[in-house]
C-alpha cells in the first residue's frame, strides 16, 4: 500500500459500464517523510475520502478485493482514510492537526 493525499476528483460520463457509480479521486503520492512526490494517480474511492485527506492506496489485484470491485477494471483504490502516521522519530501526520 502507498501513502497519498487526495488532490481532487475525476469525473467521466463516458466509461466502461461496470464503472458506473464509482467515485474517482486524483491522488498525489507521498514520500516516507510525508512530502508530495511528483506522481499522481487516479484511484477508485471505496471509503468516501475527501480532498486534502491522507489515504492508503492499494494497487493491482489488491485494489479489486473490496466487495463490488472484483469484476471491475480498477488498478488503484483508496482503501483507508489515515488518522495518524508515526515514525520512530515521532509523529509524521495527525488528521486532527491538519488544516490543509
Amino acid at each position: 500500500m502507498l501513502l497519498a493525499k487526495v488532490r481532487g476528483t475525476v469525473v467521466s460520463t463516458c466509461k466502461e459500464p461496470s464503472l458506473n457509480g464509482v467515485k474517482f479521486l486524483l491522488v498525489q503520492l507521498l514520500s516516507d517523510s510525508g512530502d508530495p512526490l511528483p506522481d499522481y494517480e487516479v484511484a477508485a474511492d471505496v471509503v468516501g475520502a475527501g480532498i486534502g485527506e491522507w489515504v492508503l492506496i492499494a494497487r493491482g489485484s489488491g485494489a479489486r478485493q473490496h466487495e463490488g470491485y472484483r469484476d471491475r477494471p480498477v488498478d488503484a483504490a483508496v482503501v483507508a482514510i489515515i488518522d495518524t502516521v508515526s515514525l520512530d522519530s515521532g509523529a509524521l501526520y495527525n488528521k486532527r492537526d491538519d488544516f490543509s
